[in-house]
């Protein structure tokens, strides 16, 4: 039953694959908690194929599934299909949502986007060139949007150099899901062994998750791990996500490595299995150069595990005294800072506590309300 007089709202799902990560991880999080939020009447605009998975997480929904599946039509229907198919909907939108940096050439409505980061400008090493071509012009045209959210306070201010934006900037952090991500309780002991056992592990391990692409700086933590290996032969590097473009340095990296065979790739995890996967690792590694946000460093907090990241990052940022600071590009240093985590004791018992009250500041329906803001916002422009 729709809210009436609530603010009617079409999200763009298009781009979010059947197996999310990253920022598909944010739009599906968000979805799910807009879905939900008192004065918002959220409609979702997927692919063709996709409608049941986005109905069965958000029965209160519209969905309509009308983008093409295959990326390059997708891409193009976007631009231009997708004003077409607000029209579809049973009603008009006040506002349109495009979550991963895309809005079409003509919208119909008042507009919000979101933008992650601008690696593709300043990194486009890091990216496919197909990718950097059409992701620099969609961040031009998100400089036109009526509100711009922004994932971090680094990643607005960069936006804000760069592109000159017409519209509002609105920082809004991502939250975590602390049903799934939180310590293990008494009575998820014996699930989460049998979910390692699924996945194959039965050692301590490093953990990494996230998409393996050149931004992860991966290379490095095998380099690090491969220093650590050596003193502690029960422990294992466990690499979990997707590869993404750009996986030559991790390859590099394994094939001069001296323990690659503890080096473990699980691909993609499925949402059941990686709570219990982050909860039990020995330390949670997040090396990445430059990210947006970093979900994972979080969702690692939230679960009470140690984590290592990047110095002078968002994660650092993010986590303050609650992670242990390497710096980039130096393995050496990374090996030191994942040795002083795997060390436990009463420092890593603080920064453990001092995680789970940052973790707990971070929630989805806060995130919603704030998204909801940002909807009105852009209504009264």
């Amino acid at each position: 039953m729709p809210d009436v007089g609530a603010l009617v709202v079409a999200l763009d799902a298009s781009a979010v694959p059947a197996r999310p990560v990253g920022a598909g991880r944010y739009v599906v999080e968000l979805a799910a908690a807009l879905s939900v939020t008192p004065g918002c009447d959220l409609e979702v605009l997927c692919r063709r194929g996709d409608g049941e998975r986005w109905r069965g997480r958000l029965p209160g929904a519209e969905v309509l599934a009308e983008a093409p599946p295959g990326r390059p039509a997708r891409l193009a229907w976007g631009e231009v299909g997708l004003g077409r198919a607000l029209g579809h909907l049973a009603r008009p939108p006040a506002v349109l949502h495009g979550p991963h940096y895309t809005l079409p050439l003509a919208p119909p409505c008042p507009t919000v986007v979101t933008v992650h980061d601008c690696t593709f400008v300043d990194h486009p090493e890091w990216h496919e060139r197909s990718k950097v071509v059409y992701f620099r012009r969609a961040l031009r045209r998100a400089a036109r949007a009526d509100v711009v959210v922004c994932v971090s306070r680094p990643t607005a201010a960069r936006f804000e150099a760069l592109f000159a934006p017409t519209g509002t900037v609105v920082v809004v952090p991502h939250g975590v899901d602390h049903e799934r991500f939180h310590p293990a309780s008494a009575g998820e002991v014996a699930a989460d062994a049998a979910a390692l056992a699924r996945l194959g592990l039965d050692r301590p391990y490093v953990l990494h998750v996230g998409t393996i692409e050149p931004r992860k700086d991966l290379g490095r933590l095998v380099a690090a791990f491969d220093v650590l290996a050596s003193g502690q032969p029960d422990l294992e590097l466990v690499l979990a996500g997707p590869d993404g473009w750009g996986a030559t340095g991790l390859e590099g990296a394994l094939a001069a490595a001296r323990h690659p065979g503890r080096v473990r790739r699980l691909g993609y995890v499925a949402d059941g299995d990686l709570p219990a996967l982050v909860r039990r690792a020995a330390v949670v590694a997040y090396p990445s150069l430059e990210e947006g946000f970093g979900l994972p460093a979080l969702e690692a907090l939230a679960c009470g595990a140690p984590l290592v990241t990047t110095a002078g990052s968002v994660m650092a940022d993010l986590a303050g005294d609650a992670a242990l600071l390497a710096p980039p590009g130096d393995p050496g240093g990374l090996a030191d800072r994942l040795a002083e985590a795997l060390a436990g004791g009463s420092p890593a018992a603080r920064r453990r506590a001092r995680g789970l009250e940052i973790a707990a500041g971070h929630r989805w329906d806060e995130v919603a309300a704030a998204h909801l803001s940002a909807y009105r916002l852009a209504a009264g422009r």
